[in-house]
């Protein structure tokens, strides 16, 4: 893997935990299982040198979200008990809210980190998506969206602990709690709400990873060529 990543240049590596891995259900079955799940995706992670873990908080059902917070800080210091390294961050990833779902707010994942941090030798920060912000209800499809989005996330989570953000359309409105992923430009967000991401001085300056459809072959270069086409500063470079 160092080969192939020195090679390639591939810079950062960001890995996404299991999606059936829920931290914070206290079902007796799910729960042992979650952890033992997410402990062996850490050591997965640290083995091959990775700088990212991506994790979703998971669903709070049968709970509060105040206990449910709790326990995904429990389970989460449980699974990474006696784990370190110096290169590893977790990467708690905000959502879209749907169901019982927790960390569609900045100030749950914020809280989480909070609860978790002092237990967990690892370092911890935050994954952003844009689909799952949209879907929440954070209007950064406009300008005046966007800076309230960035006030916020700054106020709450601090921008510096989030090195990568996922950049995917909506295919749901705003506040819809949908989480469903569309093409860059095809969605609620737009073109335009992509341009002004792109060429935010804070965001631009992330790993930007997508997770768009891919319906049709090519649909991945697609994809990544849009955001290209965005980006002022590669323009500057290809003039």
């Amino acid at each position: 893997m160092r080969e192939v990543r020195a090679r390639l240049d591939l810079q950062p590596l960001v890995i996404h935990a299991n999606y059936l891995i829920n931290l914070c259900s206290i079902d007796p079955v799910i729960r042992p299982k979650s952890v033992n799940a997410f402990r062996s995706e850490v050591e997965r992670a640290v083995i091959i040198g990775a700088e990212y873990l991506v994790v979703h908080p998971g669903s709070s059902k049968d709970q509060t979200p105040e206990s449910a917070i709790e326990a995904f800080s429990v389970a989460l210091a449980e699974a990474c008990q006696g784990l370190t390294s110096e290169r590893l961050t977790i990467l708690l990833e905000n959502t879209a809210g749907q169901g019982n779902v927790l960390g569609s707010k900045l100030v749950e994942l914020s809280t989480m980190r909070g609860l978790a941090g002092p237990n967990v030798a690892l370092k911890i920060g935050y994954c952003l998506d844009t689909c799952h912000s949209y879907a929440a209800g954070y209007d950064i499809a406009t300008a005046e969206g966007l800076d309230a989005f960035v006030a916020e996330a700054e106020a709450t989570i601090g921008l510096g602990n989030v090195p990568v953000i996922h950049m995917n359309d909506s295919q749901g409105s705003l506040a819809s709690k949908l989480d469903r992923h569309a093409n860059i430009g095809e969605g609620y967000i737009g073109i335009e709400g992509f341009r002004r991401i792109l060429n935010h001085p804070v965001l631009s300056q992330k790993a930007l990873i997508l997770e768009t459809p891919i319906d049709n072959e090519g649909d991945d270069r697609k994809n990544v060529e849009a955001l290209w086409s965005l980006s002022t500063k590669h323009a500057r470079k290809n003039v």
